[in-house]
Formats: structure tokens, C-alpha cells, sequence
């Protein structure tokens, strides 16, 4: 196993993966796109690797498809929580049956893959806590050996995190998403990230694709966070470290016809999007940050 202090040194990550010659890499989608950008980066320098995953955070189709055409290599996404210790599942390379010449699925791209072998998800009604039936979307519960046994001296955050079901103990992601008939399942968002507008519920991380996509910036360091509204009982403000005037942007926005509901009503320049040391974004200090100068 070889460790490197900065994740975010793509180089480096890269010259001990030759060095060493690493054979599978850890990683997550922010800290992947360095590695498509930095033209010290040969792709030589990755040929070891048998194997890229990501997890942490959503993986761009962006980076999934820069990495893929200057490496020659697929990325296959992963996903878990902390409490799942950490991984609940992963897609995998196909596999041929040399029995019958049939294909073995193991990635869908899209997806975070199946559940690992002792590992279960169970799709519920957020309220209700009854199962959803394939393809809806519904809270993920992860079940199997590798939960946790709670939070230390914390029982009643351990209460609402943890649910017995069938006898069977699950964790409560706080995260929605779907399974499709073959069991991948596909993460939507978090129910956390949303924010409820004169009774509509709107997706703070749609908000953030349609910005970049309107703005043409795919790679453009945002994010959309809600804070309270006295009218309208939420409103949603961009923290956008760009260049970009927030006139221009807002301006930007109206001309593409963006849904009005979804235009954030303060778009707010700051010098750098806070993160956490996987390199996603720190949403919960990403809040503050909007509270404090609101």
C-alpha cells in the first residue's frame, strides 16, 4: 500500500503510482478531474492501475469521460457511509462465462453498483419506512454485518439513525435514491439538499448542474444552499468562487429560461467553496458561511 499526504497532488499521486507500480487507485471525483488536467500527468504514468475507483461523492460524467480518453482506463464508481464502515457497494469490471460466451454485468455507469456480498439495500418510504418497489425513488437503508453499533456515548443519535426492520438491523443514509430490477442502485440526491420553496421541493444539486450547464462551465466551484425566507419559508443562495459578476450570471440564467422557482435569489462571489478532506464540499460550512453574511 502506498500512501501520499496531498490528495490533491495529482502529480504526485501519480509519479509513486509508476514508481511503485500501484495497481488500484482510491479516489474521489474531485480529486480525479486533477489528475485529467494536469498535463505533467503522462498516461504512462497510470498503466499499472488495474483498477480506479471513486467514491465520497457523486462522480461527474465529465471526469468519468476525461479520465477514461486520456488514461485508457474506466472509473467505477463506489458508495457507503462511515457507519457502513465504510463501503456498501461498487461496480465492477463485466465478466465472461467462458461456459456459455454470456456477460456477467458488473458496472453500470451511472450507478454506484450492487451491494457487497453480506450487504443489503432496502428502498423505503421516508416517513412510512415501507418498501418501495424497483425504480422508485425512496430513502436507501443499508443493512449487513459491516453497520455500525452505534455512535460512542450518543444512544439517542444511534436511535434515529438505526432501525430494526425484519429483524434485521439498517442504517438510515438520509439519502434518496433507487434500485433498478438487477439491484444497482442509483443515488438522487440527499433529502438534506433540498429546499422547500411555496411548497415546491427543489434539489439544491439540479440547482448547481443547471448553473453550470446554462453557464457553460461544467468545472465551475458552486454551491446552492437554502436558508430561511420569511415569505416563502426557504430561499436558495449560490456561492460561486468565478469571476463571473453575479449580474452577469443571474442574467444568464433568466435569458435560458431557467425554471424562476429554482433561480437563487442571492448569488454570492466568495474566494473558495469550502471543502472536506475527501475534497467534496462542505455543505454543512457552506451554510454558515451563507447564514453569517446573509
Amino acid at each position: 500500500m502506498v500512501c501520499h499526504p496531498d490528495p490533491t497532488d495529482a502529480l504526485g499521486c501519480a509519479k509513486a503510482i509508476a514508481r511503485h507500480r500501484a495497481t488500484f487507485l482510491c479516489s474521489t471525483s474531485t480529486f480525479l478531474r486533477l489528475y485529467t488536467r494536469n498535463r505533467k500527468i503522462h498516461p504512462i504514468m497510470l498503466e499499472p492501475l488495474r483498477l480506479v475507483v471513486a467514491g465520497a461523492e457523486r462522480l461527474s460524467p465529465d471526469v468519468r469521460e476525461a479520465f477514461a480518453l486520456k488514461f485508457r482506463k474506466p472509473i467505477y464508481e463506489g458508495y457507503g457511509a462511515t457507519e457502513t464502515t465504510p463501503v456498501a457497494s461498487c461496480n465492477l469490471p463485466d465478466r465472461l462465462s467462458v461456459e456459455d460466451w454470456s456477460v456477467q454485468t458488473g458496472n453500470k455507469p451511472g450507478t454506484v453498483g450492487m451491494p457487497l456480498p453480506g450487504t443489503s439495500f432496502r428502498i423505503v418510504d421516508p416517513l412510512t419506512l415501507h418498501p418501495l418497489p424497483p425504480g422508485e425513488d425512496g430513502l436507501i437503508l443499508i443493512g449487513g454485518v459491516q453497520v455500525m453499533k452505534g455512535y460512542l456515548g450518543a444512544p439517542s443519535k444511534t436511535a434515529d439513525a438505526i432501525v430494526e426492520l425484519d429483524g434485521q438491523r439498517w442504517y438510515k443514509t438520509g439519502d434518496k435514491g433507487h434500485q433498478d430490477a438487477d439491484g444497482f442502485l442509483t443515488l438522487v440526491d440527499r433529502y438534506s439538499r433540498f429546499a422547500k420553496l411555496g411548497g415546491e421541493m427543489i434539489s439544491l444539486t439540479q440547482v448547481e448542474e443547471e448553473v453550470r450547464r446554462i453557464l457553460g462551465e461544467p468545472d465551475m466551484e458552486l454551491v446552492a444552499v437554502n436558508t430561511p425566507d420569511e415569505k416563502k419559508g426557504e430561499r436558495i443562495v449560490l456561492l460561486a468562487a468565478a469571476e463571473l459578476e453575479p449580474d452577469t450570471i443571474r442574467k444568464a440564467l433568466v435569458d435560458a429560461g431557467m425554471n424562476p422557482l429554482t433561480i437563487p435569489a442571492e448569488i454570492r462571489p466568495v474566494e473558495q467553496i469550502p471543502k472536506l478532506g475527501s475534497g467534496k464540499t462542505d455543505f454543512s460550512a457552506a451554510k454558515r458561511l451563507a447564514l453569517a453574511a446573509g
